[in-house]
């Protein structure tokens, strides 16, 4: 049973007189997401990541197609025990402390005393929110609210979270020990569904992300698989390439070309790419290492939401 399954789920909204209009704001999309895993939704505003989210959390009616979570229906409520919610923009009563919201929401959790206090105390460590827990949420900062939202997300001790911009207004450190968090709870064999704008931030933490452009999936993958850029490669040397030798590799792979001391080929034949090594080497020039060329997933995302036939 995966944590999250679509098939062809759809919702159409519609509004004026006699609902006439209609907005298809999820247009028959299919997503798996594995056990284990950090998977990243991506797309612009407007693209149904929220409406998406909400239908999981049961927040908001399919339209047609199937959703899932542990292979039970969104619309089983026991299905929710197993899961955690972290929303954008998130607000908790000024009045309580950081201790208080856990207490609150674990006890809405329906946790025991005993259990309860355990679980504040090993939420507040890992997330470095120890020292604060008995400070006001009104004096608290944007990053300490995010540490806290995520601490309260995980009071119920869920297999499945989902985190809605869990480093929005953090700055980089902060960003960099959210991270950490989220490596480790997946590395206890949590799975985390994560909505963000911060593609650098996705990139470097999830293992699979899903684009969505006007409510459809445009492409879904590792990030190698949105990262790498086929048949082009860069290979670093050791040492000065005069442009003589330049040419003689211009004449192996006409693409060739130097860009701050490293030389790219676009070679679709792989025959190509080791006559390019060999003149290298017989020229006396060490390579240091050579792979094939990664763009950014912001690169890739941003070329994507930009693809007219990308639909």
């Amino acid at each position: 049973m995966q944590p999250v399954e679509t098939r062809y789920l759809t919702k159409i909204f519609t509004s004026g007189l006699l609902k006439r209009l209609e907005v298809r704001a999820l247009d028959d999309v299919s997503i798996t997401v594995h056990n284990g895993e950090i998977f990243g939704l991506l797309g612009p505003n407007g693209a149904g990541k929220t409406t998406f989210v909400r239908i999981l959390l049961g927040i908001t009616h399919k339209t047609s197609g199937e959703a899932s979570l542990f292979g039970e229906p969104t619309s089983q409520y026991r299905v929710k025990e197993k899961v955690g919610f972290l929303p954008e923009n998130h607000r908790y009563p000024l009045q309580l402390t950081g201790e208080g919201v856990l207490r609150y929401f674990g006890s809405l959790s329906g946790l025991d005393r005993s259990t309860l206090n355990k679980r504040i105390d090993d939420l507040l460590h890992l997330v470095n929110m120890t020292k604060w827990r008995k400070m006001k949420i009104r004096k608290y900062s944007k990053g300490m609210l995010q540490r806290i939202g995520i601490a309260q997300a995980l009071i119920n001790d869920p297999d499945l979270l989902f985190l809605d911009e869990p480093t929005d207004g953090v700055d980089p450190v902060g960003r960099k020990e959210i991270r950490d968090i989220l490596k480790r709870l997946r590395d206890e064999g949590k799975t985390i569904f994560l909505n963000s704008h911060l593609l650098s931030e996705v990139e470097v933490i999830s293992d699979r992300v899903a684009i969505l452009k006007q409510g459809k999936v445009i492409k879904s993958g590792t990030i190698d698989e949105f990262t790498t850029t086929a048949d082009e490669y860069e290979i670093q040397c050791e040492g000065n390439v005069d442009e003589n030798l330049i040419q003689e590799i211009q004449a192996i792979d006409n693409s060739a070309r130097t860009e701050n001391g490293i030389i790219f080929i676009s070679a679709t034949d792989k025959e190509i790419v080791n006559q390019v090594l060999d003149k290298l080497r017989s020229n006396g020039i060490f390579v240091k290492s050579m792979s094939q060329r990664k763009s950014t997933l912001e690169d890739s995302f941003i070329n994507l939401i930009n693809d007219t036939t990308a639909q």
